[in-house]
């Protein structure tokens, strides 16, 4: 039975529409989708993916990185 890993996200919307999807902890998944179920359903299989290439190789499975938003304002 396979071990069940939880992964802090970040969706971004798109201004062209649609939406890209970043998980810190695994930064070889970046994926995106049409609607916000789509962009989930393909951050889930592109997590899966590489959780399989980690074990592949013998590499310890990363545990989630905790993440804070903060804003900034910047003159330019």
């Amino acid at each position: 039975m396979a071990s069940e890993h939880r992964f802090t996200i970040h969706l971004h919307p798109q201004p062209e529409g649609g939406f890209t999807v970043l998980v810190p902890a695994l930064p070889e998944v970046v994926t995106e989708g049409e609607t916000r179920e789509e962009a989930l359903a393909h951050a889930r299989e592109a997590i899966k993916a590489v959780l399989l290439v980690y074990r592949d190789d013998g590499q310890a499975i990363p545990d989630d990185v905790p993440t804070q938003i903060e804003h900034l304002t910047v003159a330019a």
